[in-house]
């Protein structure tokens, strides 16, 4: 077992099975050392999109329960990364992350709830996980999720 596995395991975290593409688009793209990953939206671990994670931060999402969702879309995003090159120890960064959070007009704590992406990713990968990263407000995402998050990696 490598030493990102073991983290997973000490957090008891479970890798989902990644999620399949639902439009014309792939999970990862390789481009030279750069890894490219799609959005993901806030599934758990049974591959479903629960309840408390379908609507809008500022109305029927809490921003507690958004920042719970957004460390969902990060274990998937992982999750992807494993797929796509199947020894999580050869990720250099976490280079960036993009989280997009459907939120009411006057909703401004995206940022707080993107820290569960954020965090975990620290947590995980150490200061190889440190990134730049965007966080936005947006009206809706897919299948009425409250967060995605995308990312880029460099992996060796």
């Amino acid at each position: 077992m490598g030493t990102i596995d073991a983290k997973l395991q000490s957090l008891g975290i479970t890798l989902p099975t990644p999620g399949a593409p639902v439009a014309n688009y792939v999970p990862t793209v390789r481009s030279g050392s750069l890894l490219v990953v799609s959005g993901q939206i806030c599934l758990g671990p049974d591959g479903k999109l629960a309840a408390e994670h379908v609507g809008r931060v500022g109305a029927e999402v809490s921003a507690e329960t958004a920042k719970a969702a957004a460390r969902l879309c990060a274990i998937n995003v992982i999750a992807q990364v494993k797929a796509a090159i199947g020894d999580l120890d050869r990720v250099v960064r976490c280079v960036r992350l993009g989280g997009f959070i459907s939120s009411t007009p006057e909703y401004t704590g995206q940022a707080a709830a993107m820290n569960g992406a954020s965090d975990l990713m620290v947590e995980v990968f150490g200061d190889k996980g440190r990134h730049a990263r965007t966080t936005i407000g947006v009206a809706a995402l897919p299948m009425g999720a409250s967060v995605e998050v995308e990312a880029i990696f460099e992996v060796g």
